[in-house]
């Protein structure tokens, strides 16, 4: 018996990974997010599956119960989350207790919402003599912050950001960031990203608050800050760069030598 942490993804059913799929296919007690992973994923196992629990609106210590029924009966259980369990998944405590029990678990990751919203803005995050970090975290709210990873102090990088679970301090968060980024920097706020009623909006630091409160986003929003939303002034990677040696491309090409001579007369004919 095991229990699979699946990440399903941010929310496209086609996101979730051949992996998981087969990890579900396996596990006849099936717990999913139902507030964020979409039914379609689970619909092709109602018929087959003992058990579906959309976990909701119940606690820890129940959906821990479920799991001990499930492994007393000696079935695999899927506990399916969306985007990458690992990332704001709430999986520590869940695999605190199954350690605690003896029972054993993998995870399998999924698809982040990072990556999601960067490819439906069609942009890379990473750019060369831009920022070559990405700075994943969430606005301080209920959850305990240690000093040194308030959002000031992850600013002072100039890293590109990505900010879960802001958007109502969509203003506060500008406060903080516009001393390190300035008010021309730009920013995507990404709602429900890749879902059938996706949406987003562009601007900058200075006129984002404004758009946000226009498209009305108070939930399920990620917020990405960074220059490297709207630089065109990046250099090449040295990935393809033909004057750039590597493991997998050892040999520098060299420029051919031309002999403008021959170039312009055939070398069988002469001259008169």
């Amino acid at each position: 018996m095991k229990v699979f942490f699946i990440g399903a993804g941010p929310g496209d059913p086609e996101l979730i990974t051949v992996k998981a799929l087969k990890a579900i296919e396996k596990s006849p007690v099936i717990l999913y997010a139902g507030s964020l992973v979409p039914k379609q994923i689970i619909e092709p196992y109602e018929a087959s599956a003992a058990k579906i629990i959309d976990t909701a609106s119940i606690d820890l210590e129940e959906i821990i119960a479920h799991i001990v029924e499930a492994q007393e009966k000696g079935q695999n259980v899927a506990r399916v989350h969306s985007g990458d369990p690992s990332v704001y998944g709430a999986i520590g405590e869940q695999i605190r207790r199954l350690e605690s029990l003896g029972i054993d678990y993998e995870i399998i990751p999924g698809v982040t919402a990072t990556s999601a919203s960067a490819a439906w803005l069609g942009k890379e995050l990473t750019l060369s003599g831009v920022s070559q970090t990405i700075i994943m975290t969430r606005y301080e709210g209920k959850t305990p912050f240690p000093e040194r990873e308030r959002l000031p102090a992850l600013a002072a990088s100039g890293a590109t950001l990505a900010i879960h679970l802001g958007v109502t301090r969509i203003h506060k968060i500008v406060e903080e960031l516009i001393p390190h980024y300035g008010e021309d920097c730009p920013v995507a706020v990404c709602y429900r990203t890749t879902w059938p009623d996706q949406d987003k909006v562009t601007g900058t630091l200075k006129d984002i608050v404004e758009k946000v409160r226009a498209k009305k986003f108070t939930r399920t929003s990620l917020i990405l800050v960074g220059h490297v939303l709207g630089s065109d002034d990046f250099r090449d990677s040295y990935l393809y760069d033909q004057d750039k040696a590597h493991v997998y491309r050892p040999k520098v090409k060299k420029p051919v030598a031309r002999d403008v001579q021959s170039t312009t007369a055939h070398p069988t004919l002469k001259s008169s």
